[in-house]
């Protein structure tokens, strides 16, 4: 049998159950749950705290440790990993931004890698210069359909009047 082992506990144990019933984050109900076991004194050893968690004993005293540390803000802190740096700077995706915008735009994506390499000095892959301007700044490239260069203009515009809409 383990030794008993001293904690306090400052929440209350309706605030402990209230943000348990309220949790969202599998990981925190854990911690809540072992919080409010702790609080109610319905656990009193550390290992049987493990069991009921399913958790090695190991990493409740990790928790626990968190805990005194820095109380429950510490617990149940999400630490978020960097990541790497952005390959287009935001000056870049303000100016592509506006050039999507205008009348002319690009015709291809090659062309916004090839843009992208003159105005701004960037090496850009097309796979990621795809992803930036489809679906995070939600731009599709606009290519008119070809035409024949036989087409008469005016036969064309005349066409257009006189068609009737649905």
């Amino acid at each position: 049998m383990s030794r008993p082992f001293k904690i306090e506990i400052a929440e209350s144990e309706e605030e402990l159950k209230k943000r348990l019933q309220t949790a969202n984050v599998g990981s925190h109900k854990e911690q809540l749950q072992m919080l409010w076991w702790l609080k109610s004194g319905q656990v009193k050893e550390q290992q049987e705290l493990g069991k009921r968690l399913g958790r090695d004993t190991s990493t409740v005293t990790r928790w626990l440790q968190k805990y005194r540390l820095g109380g429950l803000s510490r617990l149940l802190e999400i630490k978020k990993a960097p990541g790497a740096n952005r390959k287009i700077n935001d000056h870049a995706i303000a100016a592509l931004k506006i050039e999507l915008e205008t009348g002319e735009g690009f015709s291809s994506y090659g062309a916004i890698v090839e843009w992208l390499k003159k105005e701004h000095g960037l090496e850009i892959e097309y796979g990621t210069v795809y992803a930036l301007v489809r679906y995070q700044l939600g731009a599709k490239l606009k290519v008119p359909r070809p035409q024949s260069y036989k087409q008469d203009e005016e036969l064309v515009s005349e066409f257009k009047k006189n068609l009737v809409s649905f």
